[in-house]
């Protein structure tokens, strides 16, 4: 199917907003139904009356109510049925299944307007669960922490999904009220504040977004519009969103309104879009496309970043449409991290037996930015891939540790559990230096060793399928045998996820925050790693247990080496040893330079960085 423009500015606005006068506007897409009430409550919750919807064109109902504004709470009856919450609500204070709340964005006093957006060559993400931050768990409960963030060399903080989601604990991948910014976070005026005070801090802010499926708990769009949804695709949550089927329109503006709220009404500089690959849309233009597009057209003279998690390793995701591409300026890229994990904790269950931790592998997948760009997969059973020729390096984002490969684990260990310091260690190095965008996960720069764990707060009945679904999936798996899963609906699976900054200040963790904020440092300011353009660097084995990664510019050149087991002795003629992993500032036990006569010594799991002779 191909969507004219004509058919797109068709679709009307939806939801409630509010009107000079002052005065509050409904409209409701229902196709099928015939009679449509506002109901009105107080913030007690008490019924203040009903107002009734008048049909309008395209299976629409519309209400108009002069003398009230923001803070307005209300429900939506349909044929007698409910009341039950507008899907398109801005603000649900009492939680996805209590009245929605009209809010009027225009009323916060921005101070960002000489704001640019980020720089997306120079990108260091740091992903954050809002949630479990801070003991707080609330969006000004991060502002403090921005100082110190931007100090280490971060430049955007990636909030993990913020949409409104049932109960008060939840990922986020799980929300149903995609224009409400979740209330235990701090709703709409906390997001509002924490957007502000970082871009006051050369912060940018991304935010995670769920637009292949919607959860399951307080989704009521099927109540106005079984046309939302489609049993043409499905997805591993059931049926697919309705983006390319008859009467799709309303689907897709329903998603393409919300990437204009995230970026026009708060001010956020980008979109991760989550599981882009099971985003099913088989007609013209693409919504990845589409949905691009409109996130940069929304925020004229201001750089706005679209990132997608996609394992399929698709270089269409990141091709300008002028080359049949969807345009994206990033995409996960896992394989740097499958490899990594492969070579020093020793993972092979599930998609890492497509892996073999190699030095030589490891050092394609750092040239190549992805390891499979067409072979066969053998946990798949097809091939998998495409050519990454022509992509910039930057355009990869890479990572050790983020929200699913740490939490989809069965006791929420982090990296730092399953190898050593000083692997740890080495692996940061890679990761820091490499031409990739690297992407920190919370706490991931002192080696946090609290964990994070997946954890819910459904109903009773859908909480003991997540429980028995949770401990099936990891019955599966060698590597976890005899350990238990914790239960995802105990309050105590949250509390234990939730980050300790004071532990950043310790003996063996303010050691490896040390040596991070000492490669931010060098991946920002040395000349030989500024172009983060294809050509500008190249990775080689060493033999089978070390590499080589050298970037430059112009006569500049650097080397990181990266030693995974063993002894590695390698000649560098006229280098000079910046610094090396194992250094005792980092908390290694190396105090001697392990460059001595133009020949470089490590030992164990190590790296090193190398200025290289002109």
């Amino acid at each position: 199917m191909v969507l004219s423009d004509e058919s797109r500015s068709r679709a009307p606005r939806l939801g409630a907003w509010v009107e000079a006068g002052p005065r509050v506007h409904w409209r409701v897409w229902a196709p099928g139904h015939a009679r449509l009430e506002v109901v009105l409550f107080d913030a007690d919750g008490s019924d203040r009356g009903t107002l009734p919807m008048l049909p309008e064109p395209g299976d629409c109902f519309g209400a108009v109510l002069d003398g009230q504004g923001a803070g307005l709470r209300y429900k939506l009856r349909v044929d007698g049925e409910g009341p039950f919450p507008d899907p398109w609500s801005r603000s649900q204070p009492q939680g996805v299944h209590g009245p929605s709340e009209v809010v009027a964005p225009d009323a916060f006093a921005w101070t960002d307007a000489d704001w640019e957006g980020p720089e997306p060559r120079s990108l260091v993400l740091y992903e954050v669960h809002v949630g479990t931050a801070t003991s707080e768990g609330t969006f000004e409960a991060l502002i403090p922490r921005l100082r110190d963030l931007r100090d280490l060399g971060i430049t955007a903080l990636e909030l993990m999904p913020v949409a409104s989601f049932p109960g008060s604990r939840n990922w986020g991948y799980d929300g149903v009220d995609l224009f409400a910014p979740s209330t235990c976070y701090g709703g709409s005026e906390g997001l509002r504040r924490l957007v502000d005070a970082a871009h006051a801090h050369g912060l940018a802010v991304l935010v995670d977004v769920v637009y292949n499926h919607f959860g399951p708990d307080g989704n009521y769009l099927r109540v106005f519009a079984h046309d939302y949804f489609t049993d043409r695709h499905h997805t591993p949550w059931g049926d697919a969103v309705n983006y390319d089927g008859a009467r799709s329109a309303l689907a897709r503006s329903l998603v393409l309104s919300n990437v204009e709220m995230w970026i026009r009404d708060y001010h956020v500089d980008g979109l991760r879009l989550d599981a882009t690959h099971a985003l099913f849309d088989d007609g013209e233009p693409h919504l990845l496309a589409e949905l691009t597009s409109r996130a940069r057209d929304v925020a004229p003279g201001r750089r706005v970043i679209v990132i997608a998690e996609d394992e399929r390793n698709e270089r269409r995701l990141l091709r300008p449409p002028s080359d049949e591409g969807f345009g994206l300026d990033g995409v996960w890229a896992d394989d740097f991290h499958h490899q990594l994990r492969r070579a020093f904790a020793g993972d092979s269950d599930g998609y890492f037996q497509d892996y073999t931790g190699s030095a030589e592998d490891i050092a394609r997948t750092l040239r190549r930015g992805w390891f499979y760009e067409g072979q066969r997969s053998p946990s798949r059973g097809h091939a998998r891939g495409t050519s990454s020729e022509g992509l910039e390096p930057w355009r990869f984002v890479v990572c050790l540790q983020n929200h699913d490969q740490v939490g989809n684990r069965a006791g929420g260990e982090r990296l730092g559990h399953d190898v050593s310091p000083a692997a740890f260690r080495a692996m940061s190095t890679v990761l820091l230096l490499a031409p990739h965008t690297p992407l920190l996960f919370m706490g991931q720069e002192w080696n946090a060793t609290t964990p994070f764990l997946y954890f819910t707060d459904h109903h009773e009945a859908l909480g003991r399928q997540v429980t028995e679904g949770r401990r099936k999936e990891f019955a599966a798996f060698a590597r976890f045998a005899g350990t238990e899963v914790p239960d995802p609906q105990a309050v105590e699976t949250f509390l234990r996820s939730r980050l300790d900054w004071s532990e950043a200040e310790r003996p063996g963790h303010r050691e490896v925050r040390a040596l991070y904020q000492e490669l931010l440092r060098l991946r920002a300011t040395d000349p030989s790693l500024r172009d983060r353009h294809r050509g500008f660097h190249d990775a080689r084995a060493l033999g089978p247990d070390a590499l080589l990664l050298e970037r430059w510019t112009g006569d500049h050149r650097l080397a990181v080496v990266l030693n995974l087991r063993g002894t590695l002795d390698q000649a560098f003629p006229s280098a000079e040893l910046l610094l090396w992993s194992e250094a005792p500032r980092f908390g290694g036990a190396v105090s001697e330079s392990p460059l001595h006569a133009g020949r470089l010594h490590l030992h164990g799991p190590s790296a090193a960085v190398v200025r290289l002779g002109r």
